[in-house]
């Protein structure tokens, strides 16, 4: 039995959007998920030329155990910045794009065809040279002149790609339509160990039928994407094969038991980014591009605090940026997360209106959890138990119960300090109030610790600014 191949374009076709681009922490979610059901690569969009892309995309070939594609435009010299951005991964490749049709040959790339097959000719070769797997993907297949395109597929293949993917930009092809052009094509230009791959689209509602057709007729693998309008279904391809891959004798390594759970999860991602609404909204637009080095002056660093979406005063600008300087002397990029920390520890210190007395905090995997928080406030002692679906919801419910308001969590993220058996975690937690971001930072050997005093400390500042 054949074993199909799924590439997920859902962070390529998704990371670019200009409504409601994807932040730095999204990709990595989406990654995750990915990684969680086992798609065989993820492929990455080409990068942009800003240094948080390249961040993105190194921070994902580290974080996941499936195949990475990092896409090349053949009209685009940034061959070596892209293979050192996904090179970490256990099975990175390098996707080469051109488009072959006479319209958009000239229109994207500005070439003419023999133009075009020397530059994919000497970007496959470059390629090739970094990486043992290399893609070329012909964009626009379908309206492409045939022998040009059978010249540019053989050009390829003889600058060393060993994965070719047909592409139907059009999408306006029916299966039979298309399941002959993909044969034909490929029986004019195969070679031994190359893999054929086809990337289909939705236009007219055929994109899963189509893919699945050219899979009856020898297709290795199929680009799909666990959340788009324009690409096959991941969830359609699966229940698919699910359901008839033993009468076309195909079977995929898709953990399907997964996959619901995982297009819900996504799914969230994405309405909550689309729904999302910000004090700034095109600061928000530029999130994706948050990404300090040591040379950035205070300017760049006060223009991304309040694009993470802090209105700090000018003694807390300057106190956040000669923190920010003394973590860049040490790190290649500060990104969004590290700033987060710096203003959570810097920035807006003020009395403590609120102090914690104790807290105890019973769970286990056969009680719910519950949390008995006392906090000191103006020389009175006061207490509440409540019960969450954690501990550490269980103790913010318990501090809500005690100042009888609940904020916005809109953020909290845990991380070690040291290491060993008693470890220091530090917790931040990002609370909104009235529409500003208020951030509190706590650290203890107790993560449940750290996370309560990172939430009074948010909360002592609220308080301070609203007396």
């Amino acid at each position: 039995m054949k074993t199909l191949k799924l590439i997920d374009m859902t962070l390529k076709e998704n990371v670019s959007s200009k409504d409601h681009p994807l932040t730095f922490k999204e990709k990595l979610e989406i990654a995750r998920n990915l990684d969680r059901v086992k798609v065989d690569s993820i492929e990455l969009p080409p990068l942009s030329g800003s240094k948080a892309d390249l961040l993105s995309n190194k921070t994902i070939a580290n974080l996941v155990n499936t195949g990475v594609s990092a896409s090349v435009l053949v009209n685009v010299k940034n061959i070596d910045d892209t293979w050192e951005s996904v090179h970490s991964a256990k099975n990175p490749s390098l996707n080469v794009i051109a488009p072959v049709s006479p319209v958009q040959m000239e229109y994207t790339c500005h070439m003419k065809a023999p133009a075009l097959l020397a530059a994919i000719e000497d970007q496959v070769r470059k390629c090739r040279f970094h990486c043992e797997n290399v893609e070329f993907t012909a964009e626009d297949a379908t309206r492409a002149e045939k022998d040009f395109l059978i010249q540019a597929v053989r050009t390829a293949i003889s600058a060393g790609a060993n994965r070719i993917t047909l592409s139907d930009t059009a999408g306006i092809m029916m299966p039979e339509e298309f399941s002959a052009f993909f044969s034909e094509i490929r029986e004019k230009t195969i070679q031994d160990n190359v893999e054929y791959y086809v990337q289909t689209s939705n236009v007219i509602s055929m994109a899963s039928a189509c893919a699945v057709s050219a899979v009856i007729h020898g297709a290795d693998g199929v680009k799909c994407a666990a959340i788009s309008a324009s690409s096959p279904s991941l969830e359609d391809i699966a229940n698919i094969i699910a359901l008839r891959g033993a009468d076309l004798d195909v079977d995929i390594r898709l953990r399907s038991t997964e996959l619901n759970r995982t297009i819900t999860q996504l799914n969230r991602i994405m309405d909550a980014r689309q729904t999302h609404t910000d004090f700034d909204s095109s600061a928000v637009a530029d999130l994706p591009n948050v990404c300090l080095d040591a040379n950035d002056g205070i300017n760049e660093v006060i223009k991304v605090i309040k694009q993470i979406g802090y209105e700090l005063s000018d003694e807390d600008n300057s106190k956040v940026y000669e923190a920010f300087r003394q973590v860049a002397v040490n790190k290649q990029f500060v990104g969004p997360k590290e700033l987060d920390a710096i203003i959570a520890s810097t920035a807006m210190q003020v009395p403590s209106s609120y102090r914690l007395d104790h807290y105890v905090i019973n769970s286990g995997n056969v009680i719910s959890a519950t949390a008995n928080i006392a906090l000191e406030h103006e020389g009175q002692k006061l207490r509440s138990v409540a019960v969450g679906d954690g501990p550490v919801d269980a103790a913010f419910l318990a501090i809500e119960q005690i100042i009888g308001h609940h904020y916005e969590l809109d953020d909290f993220q845990i991380q070690t300090v040291t290491e060993g058996r008693e470890a220091m975690g530090s917790a931040l937690v990002k609370l909104r109030a009235n529409g500003k971001l208020y951030s509190g930072n706590g650290i203890s050997t107790d993560i449940i610790g750290a996370s309560i005093r990172a939430y009074i400390s948010a909360l002592n500042k609220i308080v301070y600014d609203e007396a």
